[in-house]
């Protein structure tokens, strides 16, 4: 089969053996994959040596072949791939044993993956294939990050640095579905205005004065996956006794913050990563229910894997970039 993998400090396509399922497996034959900021980072996080690893977390398919023991599956079923592994239940933490896929198990930029069946749910069948293929990672982690750890509720306001990212793309969606109010940032005007059109209820320039801009809001949550860049400024026009809650960092991942101003407002700070298990199928739910859709930036074949992750590196895209692996 035709793969994408990091082998040797290289990134290329090549062939790699067909998967076969072990007992408790499904073999899923993959339509379209995901691309994710974290694809970007794992080529840097492997030594030169190493030999070829798939990467890719997020990917849609149909099954085609089961092993020994499954039952809740069969094959020819249209399905989304769960790439946090082994994370069943909510907690306040993933459990010991949690990875994404990717790394270090093969992932989904691959013709063809073989992992456990508790990591497959059945494909939304409102949505296309190329939107249940950027759904699972993003989404999952939007969803968390805003009921799980930001108890989000009608009414609140929300304020998101960075309109372009695919997890924003779902935290606006989501938070509006419910009845919040949302506002974001971007430097470029046209990602403001498509924050808009997906339902921001306002949109301001990352550039400009945050505190001035939002002087008649009060901002009950943020949700921060820059870092650095952002953090301190977020926290300024956030209000005493709010909640942040921090996924991701694009920017240097270590800040520095008064604590005295912190513990004196009695802010609230949560750390996110992904979800279990328990929460994709709420947010699954929750989309079907609100007939939400994954806003798609743009599709590249498999061959064209190269140019679409210089697209994502360039921070060029509004929402999911996604890349076509069969017919």
């Amino acid at each position: 089969m035709k793969a994408l993998v990091h082998e040797y400090g290289e990134l290329k396509v090549k062939e790699m053996p067909d998967p076969v399922p072990k007992k408790g497996e499904v073999v899923v034959s993959l339509r379209f994959a995901g691309l994710n900021r974290r694809d970007l980072y794992i080529p840097n996080r492997r030594d030169d040596n190493e030999e070829a690893l798939i990467i890719g977390s997020d990917g849609a398919g149909i099954i085609e072949a089961i092993g020994d023991g499954v039952i809740s599956f069969q094959v020819g079923e249209e399905v989304i791939i769960n790439p946090a592994l082994r994370w069943y239940e909510n907690s306040d933490a993933p459990p010991a044993g949690f990875d994404i896929l990717g790394m270090p198990d093969h992932g989904t930029f691959a013709e063809k993956i073989v992992l456990s069946a508790e990591q497959v749910e059945r494909k939304p069948a409102y949505l296309s294939w190329e939107e249940a293929a950027v759904l699972a990672l993003p989404a999952l982690t939007g969803y968390r990050a805003l009921f799980t750890k930001g108890q989000i509720k009608p009414g609140d306001t929300v304020f998101v640095p960075g309109a372009g990212s695919g997890v924003a793309t779902y935290v606006i969606m989501f938070a509006k579905n419910i009845g919040a109010k949302v506002i974001v940032t971007s430097r470029s005007k046209h990602k403001r205005e498509q924050a808009l059109e997906i339902g921001a209820d306002k949109a301001i320039d990352t550039n400009s004065d945050w505190v001035e801009e939002l002087k008649n809001e009060t901002i009950d949550l943020v949700i921060e996956s820059i870092g650095r860049a952002t953090f301190n400024r977020s926290l300024e026009v956030l209000k005493k006794g709010g909640r942040i809650v921090t996924f991701g960092a694009t920017t240097e991942d270590t800040i520095t913050f008064d604590l005295r101003s912190f513990f004196y407002g009695q802010y609230q700070l949560f750390g996110s990563t992904m979800g279990s298990r328990e929460e994709l199928r709420e947010m699954l739910k929750h989309m079907e229910k609100n007939d939400s859709h994954p806003v798609v930036d743009r599709t590249y074949s498999l061959d064209e894997a190269q140019a679409a992750f210089e697209y994502l590196e360039q921070n060029k895209q509004f929402g999911k970039v996604v890349l076509k692996i069969s017919e």
